[in-house]
């Protein structure tokens, strides 16, 4: 089966020789003759099997036939939950609608908000968008949907995590009710199946794995250590098996940071890409460790979400995730596109419960391997396989200035909080209430007040 047997016409077929590749990989043979059928779709697959391109040709075959975006008009609108995903699925769009009198562009936060503006006011045919920028720009009058033909959400999974299920109701109110519906995720969990019924019609389902499980040509172990000495063993690690691009992932942005200069110090050069670093200096890192001038990415779950690395050898869960599905799409990132790759975890014995539940998760027991001189005082317990399936994990709500698909007012990127807010919030946490009140604090009631792959086919061998 070739691109060309699925009907896409010649200057995207151009497009896609011009990448190299030439055969279709299993998501895009099921979900590119679905989408240009006009029908609505759900489709599960794991990162790197090709989900951007099995809905990007198609949707580009789609507008390419029809009337171009007036001003401020979109014609496809595709929301991701981070900005790195935002800023590939737009390269994708470009690189694949090069022939084609099409515009496209991104919007995200963090970056200024005019130049985006800019872009829209002739009109975009495919618009890549986080969720509150873009809401962002409809207040401002800046984008426009009546003549929206299609609508994805992308990693629709990774949305519900962050938060973002209201600010994406808002943003479906806001459409036309006749337009093509498209959802891709990693997973389909029943968080995910209750939006889609309030989303797609009579979808065409498409999943090419069994759900949450990962990639057999993933090599995974796991190190039992101490937790104080796993910066050390990663550094012995990685300075011993001679590993040249390692991607490692830690739970927070402090702990990124801490890491990162804890290899540093060891003569390993790393850079860390979360939340609180500029766009520029996260697209910069990015870039200087796909080049191999960087050595180690460190990243949160956030921040690594939709990245695109080719023939990323190693990826190491220095903290493991407290959603086991985040394992699977960490490790989704190595051996990519037919590619073996090793996926290693650091685990400490406070970390026993996520590691049950990723076991469970991916029904099987992960190697263990006790390095010499790192043999953990505090044991991690044996494991055993529990069946059960896993409750799952109540979507979040929004927070004020959450780090991706942000509004360009809330507080983060440089946008600081007035001076009259600030004297509001500090009074309030004098006082414990009102500003300007010496009434005591009221006492919080238990869970009250709570906050609410351009990648297409197969390259060709070169021999």
């Amino acid at each position: 089966m070739t691109f060309a047997s699925l009907g896409l016409s010649s200057p995207i077929l151009e497009a896609v020789a011009g990448q190299g590749y030439e055969k279709p990989s299993p998501i895009q043979l099921q979900a590119i003759p679905a989408v240009m059928a006009g029908k609505d779709v759900m489709a599960a697959a794991q990162t790197g099997t090709g989900k951007t391109a099995g809905f990007m040709l198609p949707i580009l075959e789609r507008l390419s036939r029809g009337e171009r975006a007036h001003a401020n008009q979109v014609r496809a609108l595709i929301i991701t939950p981070t900005r790195e995903l935002a800023a590939q699925v737009a390269a994708s769009a470009a690189i694949y609608g090069r022939k084609l009198s099409l515009r496209s562009t991104a919007v995200f936060g963090g970056v200024k908000i005019n130049p985006q503006m800019m872009k829209l006011r002739r009109g975009v045919d495919v618009l890549v968008a986080t969720p509150g920028r873009l809401l962002d720009l409809y207040n401002q009058n800046a984008v426009k949907f009546k003549q929206l033909e299609v609508l994805v959400l992308d990693e629709a999974d990774r949305m519900l995590d962050m938060g973002f299920i209201h600010d994406i109701r808002k943003i479906l109110a806001l459409l036309p009710e006749q337009r093509q519906n498209l959802m891709f995720s990693a997973t389909f969990s029943e968080q995910i199946r209750k939006l889609a019924r309030a989303l797609v019609h009579n979808p065409v389902e498409i999943s090419v794995n069994p759900g949450n499980t990962t990639v057999e040509s993933v090599d995974q172990w796991i190190c039992p250590v101490d937790k104080k000495q796993k910066s050390a063993l990663l550094t012995q690690l990685i300075l011993d098996n001679n590993w040249q691009q390692v991607l490692v992932f830690t739970r927070t942005k402090h702990g990124a940071n801490r890491l990162t200069r804890q290899l540093e110090s060891s003569g390993i050069h790393a850079v860390a890409i979360h939340g609180n670093k500029g766009q520029n200096a996260r697209t910069r890192a990015l870039a200087d460790f796909k080049s191999g001038s960087i050595r180690i990415l460190v990243a949160t779950d956030i921040a690594a979400r939709g990245l695109d690395i080719d023939q990323l050898p190693h990826v190491v869960n220095f903290d493991l995730p407290h959603v086991p599905e985040d394992y699977v799409h960490r490790i989704g990132r190595t051996a990519r596109a037919g590619a073996t790759g090793q996926a290693v975890s650091l685990v400490s014995a406070d970390e026993f419960k996520q590691l049950s539940d990723i076991e469970r998760l991916i029904t099987q027991s992960l190697t263990r391997k006790v390095i010499d001189g790192f043999e953990p005082t505090h044991i991690v317990p044996e494991s055993r396989l529990d069946h059960h399936p896993i409750r799952p994990n109540r979507a979040k709500k929004s927070k004020v200035g959450h780090s991706d698909g942000q509004r360009s007012g809330e507080n983060a990127r440089g946008h600081k909080p007035s001076g009259k807010n600030k004297k509001h919030t500090s009074n309030r946490n004098r006082a414990g209430g009102k500003p300007g009140s010496n009434s005591p604090k009221k006492r919080q009631m238990p869970g009250e007040n709570r906050r609410g792959d351009a990648r297409v086919g197969q390259r060709k061998s070169h021999r």
